[in-house]
């Protein structure tokens, strides 16, 4: 059986479009696969489906199209994505039209949808993050999303499908599903699932495992970091893979970037919960064969969960903001004191207010020295929540009070409101999930 190739096009929502262009002209893929689901975005992507039953996906799905239908359909690149999000079908729609304005006939997309269970929450379950149950929630809940298998994708694949588009789905599993259509793997052979599961989280946050997130000047130097190529994953039978990126792209793929992707966001290392199979990343492998070249190998598997992790998302009141600039000498001090005053001007009627001077110690460590000398200039911010908009945005409104009633010298006030969309994490029997495909043609 021949090895699959599989590119990342994208590694969240607002990613940069020209690797993923520059992946399916010079890739030699057959599968590009664009990761663009973040756990808030989907409770988003709900909110604006209400609003709007055509809404709901991936605000960037129409120009990623555009920039790569016609490149991927030339050359049999087939495209998995999440950003079908809240409304998989209509984002379906959305790319057949894309392929009319472009002349591509006979694209065959599908939607896979079922991750939306909110109709089958188990009021009484735990949440996974918090005390309470999820009945706790039920005034406020605006989305239950599962992260789903790779089962539906493969049925799509199978389907023939050229694109195919999901709401929530386990981000590895984008990659997992073309690997089980490609080799036939077994619904049980658990050790090469447990290899596909860690090429796609390899692969998922795209240009970070290429150095993007790993630069820091004169530690980690990264080159032509302007022209950051994004990862392709070539892979074998077996579930051992080779992580490269296209030859002179910018970046760079060292055991160090895969060591750093490996570990993010994993908790326990024997045993990284995906739907498709547990792995066990503690015998992981990672040989260079080349400059930018990555053999992957040492992957477990054991038996996948009978449950399925849930993203709850739901209203938690509104955030207020405001900030204000201080310049020149005792910049500080009077940054200092114009957030002393709005301590007493705002009392204590907020949720997690918060007082920061930007420049100084709004990301430092408390226990850690302050700076030698004042900086030049120097940011307040304030934020807090409230259940109420009208008090969230008094916060703003004080702050801007500053430039006449409190220490001179401030400038560039800005102010914003926003309502909280706030996640919590719960477990459904996967039994309750069933994925459903929907093939449309262009």
């Amino acid at each position: 059986m021949s090895s699959l190739r599989i590119g990342s096009g994208a590694g969240f929502s607002g990613d940069r479009i020209d690797p993923a262009i520059e992946l399916a002209e010079h890739g030699d893929l057959d599968y590009l696969v664009f990761e663009c689901l973040a756990e808030r975005t989907i409770a988003l992507a709900q909110i604006a489906r209400r609003n709007d039953p055509k809404a709901g996906f991936d605000p960037y799905l129409v120009e990623r199209m555009e920039a790569v239908l016609t490149p991927c359909s030339e050359r049999g690149v087939r495209i998995i994505s999440n950003m079908g999000a809240a409304n998989p079908l209509t984002a379906a729609d959305a790319v057949i039209e894309v392929a009319r304005r472009l002349g591509i006939k006979g694209l065959k997309v599908a939607a896979v949808t079922g991750d939306d269970v909110l109709e089958q929450l188990d009021l009484d379950a735990a949440l996974l993050d918090q005390p309470g149950q999820v009945r706790d929630l039920r005034a406020s809940l605006v989305s239950a999303n599962a992260y789903m298998g790779s089962d539906g994708i493969v049925a799509a694949l199978a389907a023939g499908a050229d694109v195919v588009l999901t709401g929530r789905v386990g981000d590895p599993a984008l990659f997992v599903a073309p690997m089980i259509h490609h080799f036939g793997w077994a619904a049980d052979d658990w050790d090469r699932l447990a290899h596909g599961t860690v090429i796609g989280h390899l692969l998922e946050c795209a240009g970070q495992i290429t150095g993007g997130y790993f630069a820091d000047p004169g530690v980690k130097d990264v080159p032509d970091l302007a022209r950051l190529g994004f990862p392709i994953a070539e892979i074998e039978s077996d579930g051992s893979a080779i992580i490269t990126k296209v030859a002179n792209s910018g970046g760079l793929i060292t055991t160090a970037t895969c060591k750093e992707q490996l570990l993010y966001e994993i908790l326990d290392p024997a045993a990284y919960l995906q739907a498709d199979a547990i792995t066990d990343i503690r015998n992981v492998a990672f040989e260079p064969l080349a400059p930018n070249r990555i053999q992957v190998t040492g992957a477990r598997g054991r038996p996948r969960p009978d449950s399925l992790k849930v993203t709850l998302g739901y209203l938690d009141g509104f955030i207020g903001e405001g900030q204000m600039s201080y310049a020149g000498p005792g910049a500080v001090a009077r940054g200092r004191l114009a957030l002393n005053i709005l301590r007493h001007r705002l009392g204590d009627r907020y949720d997690d207010l918060q007082f920061d001077l930007i420049g100084v110690d709004a990301t430092r460590v408390a226990a850690r020295p302050a700076p030698a000398s004042d900086p030049f200039e120097v940011r307040i911010r304030v934020a807090g929540r409230h259940a109420e908009a009208d008090q969230a945005a008094r916060i703003g409104r004080e702050v801007e009070a500053l430039y006449t009633n409190g220490p001179s010298g401030g400038g560039g006030a800005v102010s914003s409101v926003k309502p909280v969309m706030a996640v919590a994490s719960t477990l459904i029997n996967r039994q309750r999930v069933i994925s459903a495909v929907h093939l449309k043609v262009s």
